[in-house]
């Protein structure tokens, strides 16, 4: 009978190994799980570190980067930019966040304007408003090509390089 009992002692330390790995994959299956959870949300509430103050003026793309009837964003300080080559060869640049919800637009080719995708607003190339939900037309920028540099700056402001 000392073999039976001993028999299930024996057995005892790996049951009771098991049960600490079995625990720990559950604590960190669960503790990973709530970092998943909060983590974006927390992304969402804390405003990101900005590195640099807006800036007037921005290189925004090599004069031979864009093809004709194509946009870029850009990054224009803290915000994003929309840099467009019209048909023409001509270059117009815009404030890139939809002034409805702050969304980011983009520039549509075939309908040659600029589309915010959260709630379909439409904005012709002079950044105005054509249909949808946005209340107010997108701020326009100055372009200027200098060599192989396209500069884009705020109104107002002198057009050299910051």
């Amino acid at each position: 009978m000392t073999e039976n009992r001993d028999q299930p002692a024996a057995t005892r330390p790996a049951a009771s190994g098991r049960r600490r790995l079995l625990g720990f994959l559950l604590g960190s299956s669960l503790l990973a799980s709530l970092a998943s959870f909060f983590y974006p949300i927390l992304k969402f509430v804390l405003p990101p570190e900005t590195t640099e103050m807006d800036a007037d003026t921005v290189v925004a793309a090599r004069a031979d980067e864009l093809a004709p009837n194509s946009g870029k964003i850009f990054r224009f300080g803290s915000k994003p930019g929309l840099l467009v080559r019209l048909s023409s060869g001509e270059y117009r640049a815009l404030s890139a966040t939809c002034t409805h919800l702050e969304c980011t637009v983009q520039y549509r080719q075939r309908e040659q304007d600029v589309w915010c995708a959260c709630h379909n607003g439409v904005y012709d190339l002079q950044g105005r408003n054509r249909s949808g939900p946005p209340p107010r037309p997108l701020d326009a920028y100055d372009v200027h090509v200098r060599g192989d540099e396209v500069i884009v700056a705020r109104h107002g402001h002198e057009h050299g390089r910051s």
